[in-house]
């Protein structure tokens, strides 16, 4: 039986010295998140998830949800208790605009949060996940009326949302999309047409549910340009504004997945159903993709919450787990056999693991600050490298997160040999769950082709020309240090590659495209790599200073750091010449067969 604790120490190392999170107490929201009530809310948060989440994801995945002949969905069993105990903690509100019932505190706190969430029970997270996207896109592009209909109750739990855009001949080609709208008299639209994997798209945990649907009104321009947005509750609202009658929308069936069984993911069919536009009318591609970058960098955290929970009960395993006698000389003579945690083979796997999770960690609520720095920032300069590098790092952090959290997660597996392919121990559960988040909200592949077709020369290249700028001065400051050489060499050496494969991209990518196309997922992994890097060499730096000054107590933790932060720079940066050398053959050799010779 898998368990979890939520890694709450490392949480706060982050936010308190990584981010020095203190130091934002002047900006709104921040001054209610003193460090003694960001200690109390990640606390409760864990055990929250430890308590109520977690004992419910094993038996969820076996269980799933069940679609009566009506179109109703049940989702299974204490999913809805569970629920229930999430909403009137107001665990939803954490981040929302207090105007709307929200209780304003930083993005970055609520990301913590929907990490540790994810990690315990990463279906019944999707739930509450997708509402934040949707209360997301409303807030920006809503009208006040629209926002102050429907934010409230989202905000409270009371009511869920979701995000409506593939269909069956569309996916991440949206200028396909065939789902209309007909302007009605009232200012309404009628919506009809059929969307596919559409999560949370039908359950009992709330009493409404707010589809956010992209459709074409009759006449629109075709492609992308002629796409809006609407709003599609599953019960039209009363003169009250209560849930009222039903709408024209049902989910037609639910699909049969490799993972994430307790979400419920729906074919939704709408005829006739009654919309209202959110935004200008053929705009509403701006308007989801507010929703979708929010829903990517959801994504990515799932990536690192499943890689995290694999891990924790890898190494469970591997400390209990008996089998042969360490190379290096019996570890355990009071037992026949020593346990599996002294064999090499068995750390590469786990430090591995530890190292990614940790500095993905870092990356994730270093970008969580950035967004609230964007928004909530009253120097116009910072607002804008904020957004420059949330821009920036939404596709790696995506791509590269969720790629390595399954690869994680089968690597977490490999740890139990047999007993890893077995139901019972719940590795396999997190392979399977770890998988879709490769592929949805934009395959990564799509993510790699958005990193370097749109991103790189987006403003100039302002974005990445400030990262390489950042990561160079923090290379630069450190090299004298003696004790921090082996990092900043390493780190150097990568941040070398990834300039070159830039350079490279930039020479070649323009009169060939292929060759963009061909470098798209080597040069985000490349990047990954090398912000990964970063985040190690700051969170070394921070271990060396405060073991210098005496630790505080926290020299094991630090060392820890420490240790791992070499083992990264080691074991896992040297694949950026990998990268740099598949970047630079070009895309002959991928391309050069004709199709129907495959």
């Amino acid at each position: 039986m898998p368990t979890y604790q939520a890694p709450i120490e490392d949480t706060l190392f982050v936010l308190n010295d990584l981010l020095r999170f203190e130091r934002y107490s002047n900006l709104p929201g921040f001054a209610d998140a003193s460090p003694d009530m960001v200690e109390a809310i990640l606390g409760e948060a864990g055990r929250i998830t430890e308590k109520v989440l977690q004992p419910l994801n094993q038996q969820g995945d076996r269980e799933g949800c069940r679609r009566a002949d009506d179109g109703s969905v049940t989702t299974p069993a204490g999913f809805k208790q569970a629920y229930e105990t999430w909403r009137e903690g107001g665990w939803g509100s954490l981040a929302f605009d207090p105007a709307y019932g929200g209780q304003g505190l930083p993005h970055t706190l609520a990301t913590a949060v929907g990490e540790y969430m994810s990690a315990a029970n990463m279906a019944f997270a999707m739930y509450p996940g997708l509402t934040a996207g949707a209360i997301a896109a409303i807030s920006s592009h809503g009208s006040d009326e629209q926002k102050s209909t429907y934010l409230p109750n989202m905000i409270e739990g009371s009511w869920t949302g979701t995000m409506n855009l593939t269909e069956p001949h569309c996916g991440t080609d949206l200028g396909l999309l065939r789902t209309k709208a007909v302007p009605q008299d009232d200012g309404s639209y009628a919506i009809t047409g059929q969307k596919i994997f559409i999560s949370a798209g039908e359950h009992d945990l709330a009493e409404n549910i707010i589809h956010l649907v992209l459709a074409r009104i009759e006449g629109a321009p075709e492609g992308v340009k002629g796409i809006s947005l609407f709003i599609v509750p599953k019960f039209v609202l009363d003169a009250q504004g209560k849930p009222g009658a039903r709408n024209g929308v049902v989910c037609g069936s639910l699909e049969e997945k490799m993972g994430i069984h307790g979400n419920a993911t729906c074919v939704m069919n709408y005829d006739e159903a009654t919309g209202y536009l959110i935004g200008e009318a053929h705009k509403g591609l701006r308007a989801m993709f507010t929703m979708m970058n929010e829903a990517r960098l959801g994504v990515g955290v799932q990536g690192l919450a499943v890689s995290d929970v694999a891990y924790q009960n890898a190494v469970t395993y591997a400390r209990e787990r008996t089998q042969g006698r360490s190379l290096s000389g019996v570890k355990a003579p009071d037992k026949s056999a020593d346990p599996i945690i002294v064999h090499p083979d068995i750390r590469r796997m786990l430090m591995t693991i530890r190292a990614i999770n940790e500095a993905g960690r870092a990356l994730v609520l270093w970008t969580a600050l950035k967004g609230d720095l964007s928004h909530r920032s009253a120097d116009a300069a910072e607002r804008q490298a904020a957004d420059d590098w949330m821009g920036l790092m939404t596709p790696v952090i995506k791509g590269v997160l969720t790629d390595k959290g399954f690869d994680n997660a089968v690597m977490a597996q490999q740890v139990y040999g047999g007993h890893g392919y077995i139901g019972e121990w719940g590795m396999e559960q997190f392979v399977r769950d770890a998988r879709i988040a490769q592929i949805y909200e934009g395959a990564n592949g799509i993510q790699a082709l958005d990193l370097v077709g749109r991103k790189l020369g987006l403003n100039g290249g302002r974005a990445i020309q400030a990262f390489f700028a950042e990561v160079g001065q923090f290379c630069e400051e450190n090299r004298g240090d003696e004790r921090m050489a082996p990092i900043t060499k390493a780190l150097k050496k990568g941040l070398n590659d990834l300039q070159q494969a830039t350079m490279w991209l930039m020479q070649n990518a323009m009169a060939k495209p292929d060759n963009a196309g061909a470098a798209s997922t080597d040069y985000m992994h490349l990047f990954g790599l090398v912000a990964l890097g970063y985040m190690w060499g700051r969170m070394a730096k921070i271990a060396e200073e405060k073991i210098a000054a005496g630790a505080n107590g926290k020299t094991a933790f630090l060392e820890k750091k420490r240790i791992t932060a070499r083992f990264f720079m080691e074991r896992l940066m040297p694949e950026s010449a990998a990268h740099l050398a598949r970047i630079s053959s070009g895309a002959d050799a991928m391309m050069a067969l004709e199709a129907d010779a495959f």
